[in-house]
């Protein structure tokens, strides 16, 4: 026989997964293929470059256009300097709290989903239910794209994505996208007792760290204040710089990085397009007047779309159809939500926990969403499963 699991039972098992983003997650994925072929199911692999982690797409039920693709990452961060009171990847239950590193970050949908495979195999669906399990969601969702240019290859095209990050069960139809950027900014060292004859790095860092200050008052002080986000506008904020050798020696080099966080419909290539304006007009030419080796150079790392409110979308029709919640819910973080609208698929955010334990030491879920989780992917597969008028 199969092996079966309950919801619990399969979150203790991914959680013992060490599948933090600087790793491999070929051990889940691998543990995931052999029991979804158990139950007669064929996986999609999906590797990165490197072959050291991957995606998995597997489908339940007929050969048919509109089904759901039932979406969570496999990457969690790290424990690294948190103090938990046990170990994050061995889950322990506690005061009706299921306790491990991705407990609620998003182990306990994925957990749910797959825990449901057997009723979903029972079921006489449709339409069919598109299992997509993605890698570095943490550092940029790199894994998603080609997670979703897979399904959409593989003959049948879903309907609409569920992308199961914690929300308590509440229908997310917006949140934001983020374009995370590195800049390096090459001066000339001189004496600074000599200092027309440098280019201070980190001189010119802060003028364009300025800038970006600058861009986020302005969108503060224009911000639509019936706008459902916290904050109701588009930030550019710088995160970490380097820089410089000595207090007497002006900087050669500096480095910084930065997080814009957009608005949905907001154009990241604009806002980038704006910055690196600024840079090659306003700043470079002055360094470059004292020394022609200056340089400013801009590498994008990571850009996430954000997630629009769609107009009666088929994801946010069946999941108030079947959670009851008509109220408006918006986040500010990035989900790979917006990566599966931008492929065409109407998306919402809905699942089990609360952002408020995500990548937190004692990370958990309170058991009774796991519950909730479980009748709402219920009452999914039945309606997957009714005829269509």
């Amino acid at each position: 026989m199969p092996t079966t699991y309950t919801p619990r039972d399969m979150l203790a098992k991914l959680i013992s997964f060490e599948t933090v983003s600087d790793r491999s997650n070929l051990d889940l994925i691998d543990f995931t293929e052999r029991y979804l072929s158990e139950w007669g199911i064929t996986s999609e692999r999906i590797p990165d470059e490197t072959g050291q982690k991957a995606s998995l797409h597997a489908r339940i039920g007929p050969d048919a256009d509109g089904g759901v693709v039932l979406s969570a990452h496999t990457d969690v961060v790290p424990v690294t300097g948190q103090k938990w009171s046990q170990d994050p990847f061995t889950a322990w239950e506690e005061n009706s709290r299921f306790y491990g590193r991705g407990a609620s970050d998003m182990k306990g949908f994925a957990a749910t989903v797959l825990s449901k495979v057997p009723d979903f195999l029972q079921a006489d669906l449709k339409r069919p239910i598109h299992i997509a399990l993605s890698y570095d969601e943490e550092v940029g969702c790199f894994g998603a794209p080609p997670l979703a240019k897979a399904i959409l290859a593989s003959g049948t095209r879903p309907a609409f994505a569920i992308v199961g990050e914690p929300t308590n069960m509440k229908v997310v139809t917006g949140h934001k996208g983020i374009t995370v950027l590195k800049t390096t900014v090459t001066g000339h060292p001189a004496h600074s007792s000599q200092l027309h004859r440098g280019v201070s790095a980190i001189s010119a860092a802060a003028r364009l760290i300025t800038w970006l200050d600058q861009q986020t008052a302005h969108n503060r002080s224009n911000a639509d204040p019936d706008s459902l986000f916290e904050p109701p506008y588009t930030t550019l904020h710088c995160g970490t710089i380097t820089g410089g050798q000595a207090a007497n020696i002006t900087a050669q080099t500096c480095e910084f990085m930065t997080d814009i966080r957009m608005l949905p419909g907001e154009s990241a290539n604009g806002w980038v397009d704006a910055y690196r304006a600024f840079a090659s007009q306003s700043v470079l030419p002055d360094m470059r007047a004292i020394a022609p080796d200056c340089d400013i150079v801009i590498d994008v790392l990571a850009s996430v779309p954000g997630l629009r409110e769609e107009t009666d979308g088929a994801a946010e029709v069946t999941a108030r159809q079947i959670t009851g919640d008509n109220g408006q819910h918006v986040v500010v973080y990035a989900t790979e939500g917006g990566i599966f609208q931008e492929h065409g698929l109407s998306t919402v955010v809905c699942g089990p926990g609360s952002i408020d334990q995500a990548h937190q030491p004692d990370e958990y879920i309170d058991l009774r969403e796991l519950d909730r989780c479980a009748e709402f992917l219920d009452r999914l597969c039945e309606k997957l499963s009714e005829n269509k008028h």
